[in-house]
């Protein structure tokens, strides 16, 4: 039976509140190689280009039988990956929670994965409830000796010749963080009213000897911008740039000061955190380097 009563959302006086659809909230993991980015994409008069979303949503659609948007936390780019990323959608729907994401991977392809499905708040959105996010980009530095391994790897790191000073790269990731305008470490068709961003962590990460991590987390990111950061320290590692380098172009706004934008496939969304209830059971376990 529908409820009857008052309703503070703006509907007229008297009109029924129709119950809250209840809404699912999805942990994925993705290999982006083969991917347009996370975002769904139909060019008028062509396909629809291979996302993310769209696959996930032609899964869904399946175990529910009935299409329904699913909207996600981070729109990662062309060939960016994923272990962390959060989803959610709402519907009615009989499959028991527990087996949400199992009955959604039978319907996946196997570069995406539901790894954990839960029951939200019906209030819950994956974008703005976002208190923080955190990337890493993955390097393979200085070995010019041939490394068959590198061969299975070659979709999630990125290889430099060039051997890193990663003592000179953690002084520089230092004057990263905190709250700056990040107009120099960003794509300069980032379509954001305002680039000030804020930075919790950014850390250089030696795995081993020739394989290095950096680590950017915070509250948002511009277009690109942890691509640019990761190529800025980058540069200094190299000793092209002094660590105070980065100072001076998050001083000027300048994105000539800055390092270059590198590859998207060393770079992976790895988790995404949420205030209250949603709080710890929104971020991703760390997951393999």
């Amino acid at each position: 039976m529908t409820a009857i009563g008052s309703c503070n959302h703006g509907c007229r006086p008297g009109a029924p509140i129709l119950p809250a659809m209840p809404r699912v909230k999805l942990l994925v993991a993705y290999d982006g190689t083969d991917f347009h980015g996370w975002q769904r994409q139909e060019p008028p008069g062509a396909p629809p280009l291979r996302t993310v979303q769209g696959v996930l949503e032609d899964a869904v659609a399946e175990v529910l039988h009935a299409r329904v948007p699913v909207v996600g936390a981070s729109r990662t780019d062309a060939g960016v990956h994923a272990f962390g990323q959060v989803a959610s959608f709402a519907a009615e729907h009989r499959v028991p929670l527990e087996r949400m994401a199992l009955a959604i991977n039978a319907r996946l392809p196997q570069d995406v994965c539901v790894r954990r499905a839960e029951a939200v708040h019906d209030g819950f959105d994956p974008i703005s409830d976002c208190t923080s996010k955190s990337y890493r980009y993955t390097i393979e530095h200085g070995s010019t000796e041939p490394d068959g391994a590198l061969v299975f790897e070659r979709r999630t790191v990125w290889r430099t010749w060039h051997r890193l000073d990663l003592e000179r790269m953690r002084a520089a990731a230092a004057l990263v963080v905190g709250t700056h305008d990040f107009a120099a470490f960003a794509h300069v068709d980032h379509g954001r009213e305002s680039t000030v961003r804020t930075v919790h962590g950014c850390s250089v990460i030696e795995v081993r000897p020739g394989r290095a991590v950096i680590e950017v987390a915070g509250s948002g990111f511009l277009y690109n911008m942890v691509r640019i950061i990761a190529g800025t320290l980058v540069e200094v590692g190299r000793g092209r740039n002094e660590p105070a380098s980065v100072r001076q172009a998050l001083a000027t706004r300048d994105r000539a000061l800055a390092g270059p934008t590198l590859p998207a496939h060393g770079l992976r969304l790895e988790w995404i955190t949420y205030a209250g209830r949603e709080g710890g059971a929104a971020r991703g376990e760390a997951g393999p380097a």
